[in-house]
């Protein structure tokens, strides 16, 4: 285990503005807001590695795929996975090498188009589940169906596309992460999940394919693969909530993995929410790391040098 080294997870609320916008102003602006916060955990000594979120971008480039399909190809959803990863790196890459720069530290930020594998059979290519894009009506949805896209009738709010989300097996870029780490840089990678591709048979070479992976779940795993102590998931509250949205709702402090699964067991975490970064936590401990924290962007600092937010640990 390498102690000075740090993944974070960025949630969704670092990449928009306040209402969720994902215009190119509102989304600089956020990440303009968060780079400090990164920075302060690099002020720290440690090495940093971060990952983000995509979902408002991959969507925003779904609905140009549908608005111009007359006139372009439509693109998978690997290469959506691929430009925003992209598109939002470099954007981190200027706002958090003025966020280092004006704190006088050294590093500056590397940017890696990042590959995560992914099981040609995993059951999820059999039954779609993860939303992407925007809600239709019914029979615009119908003539995207036409051509083998799977869309759920979403009730008042319309239909909406759902893709494969496999379990992510291995990043396979983390020799160039560990390069660039040990060169002193700070690292964004495996945005979004990373770009997922399986092995196509033919004596190891790779190929992208039609799905997402969850970003929080390639972050535990990369930071396993990384050797990293310390995984810390960012989201817009301070602390996982036990009871949310009823009288009874208390945050959790320190836990461990078995109070932690218990309260999973009990349909405490939504799915579409608060479970991946639960399970995430979980897969990251479970695997020989540290220690996994999830609070808010604000505190990711003190979350790696302190006792905030909720802390999961082997004991």
């Amino acid at each position: 285990m390498t102690p000075g080294r740090v993944v974070i997870a960025l949630g969704g609320n670092a990449m928009t503005g306040p209402d969720g916008s994902a215009t190119p102003g509102a989304q600089r602006d956020a990440i303009a807001a968060a780079c400090p916060h990164v920075a302060a955990v690099v002020a720290t000594g440690v090495q940093v590695v971060l990952t983000h979120g995509n979902g408002p971008q991959v969507g925003n480039l779904l609905v140009k795929n549908e608005l111009a399909a007359h006139e372009v190809p439509p693109v998978p959803l690997d290469w959506c996975v691929a430009q925003t990863q992209a598109t939002i790196g470099f954007t981190l890459a200027d706002e958090l090498d003025a966020a280092l720069a004006g704190r006088g530290l050294p590093q500056r930020t590397a940017v890696l188009v990042t590959r995560t594998v992914v099981d040609a059979d995993d059951p999820h290519f059999r039954e779609p589940s993860k939303p992407v894009g925007r809600f239709l009506p019914r029979e615009q949805a119908e003539r995207s169906m036409a051509h083998g896209q799977v869309w759920e009738d979403r009730g008042e709010r319309g239909w909406r596309r759902v893709v494969a989300s496999p379990d992510p097996k291995g990043v396979v870029d983390v020799p160039a992460v560990e390069a660039l780490l040990t060169a002193g840089f700070v690292v964004v990678c495996a945005g979004g999940g990373g770009v997922p591709v399986v092995d196509d048979g033919t004596g190891g070479a790779l190929r992208g394919v039609e799905a997402v992976v969850d970003k929080d779940l390639t972050a535990a795993l990369l930071a396993r693969e990384l050797d990293a102590a310390t995984l810390v998931i960012a989201t817009d509250v301070p602390n996982v909530l036990v009871g949310y949205g009823t009288p009874a709702a208390r945050p959790l402090g320190r836990v461990t993995p078995a109070e932690l699964r218990a309260h999973a067991a009990a349909g405490e975490f939504a799915r579409g929410s608060m479970g991946p970064k639960v399970e995430a936590a979980l897969r990251f401990v479970d695997g020989g790391g540290a220690r996994a924290v999830v609070t808010s962007l604000q505190f990711i600092a003190d979350a790696v040098t302190g006792d905030v937010g909720t802390v999961l640990t082997a004991s």
